[in-house]
């Protein structure tokens, strides 16, 4: 487990592999697949579960469809092989993430002010030549993993635009964020980890 993600420099883009220049060659390392400890017990958990339970109660009816006889109007058999199709391939990507995954703790930045994989972060954007800056209203984000985030609740990708601008800053600060629409900026009004696990 690591506690914190690489330099901006040492980052990659999400996109599966980064390049690196070695004697004119290019290598390509695969991609880190940062994720919390909640995340990645959740994608276990449902690899488990699919290749326990799932699978097996699928591949017995479609054990059970195929021995009444005429497949090609079977539905069970037809929906059977279909969705027997659909858990592997589900299975096949969840096995390559969690194989790359790189469980980062958040909880060690408790009462920690700067933005670090895992944050969660309040911030506005700042309204600049109206004579005074004015700000936008709050939003808040909680920056996870490529496999974890959910935006519905306010959580985003380490590899997007917006976390991308706001890690390594510091409660205070104001940052740029490239946008279609231009550069935002950006002012953080809190920083916040969740608490350490007690054992």
């Amino acid at each position: 487990m690591v506690n914190h993600i690489e330099s901006d420099e040492e980052q990659d883009d999400g996109s599966g592999s980064s390049a690196g220049s070695k004697s004119g060659e290019t290598e390509v390392k695969p991609v880190k697949n940062y994720m919390t400890p909640k995340g990645y017990k959740a994608m276990r958990d449902e690899l488990l579960d699919l290749m326990d339970n799932e699978r097996p109660k699928i591949v017995e009816i479609v054990h059970w469809a195929a021995s009444n006889g005429d497949r090609s109007e079977n539905g069970d058999y037809i929906y059977g092989k279909k969705r027997l199709r659909e858990i592997d391939r589900r299975i096949r990507f969840l096995t390559k993430r969690l194989d790359i995954a790189e469980v980062v703790d958040p909880s060690v930045h408790y009462n920690n002010d700067t933005v670090f994989f895992g944050a969660k972060v309040t911030y506005c954007l700042v309204n600049e030549g109206q004579g005074t800056n004015a700000v936008s209203e709050e939003n808040t984000i909680t920056i996870l993993g490529v496999d974890e985030f959910d935006s519905l609740k306010g959580e985003v990708s380490w590899v997007s635009p917006i976390a991308r601008a706001l890690i390594k800053a510091r409660e205070g600060d104001e940052v740029k964020l490239q946008t279609p629409a231009g550069t935002q900026l950006i002012e953080i009004l809190e920083v916040e980890y969740p608490r350490p696990q007690q054992i």
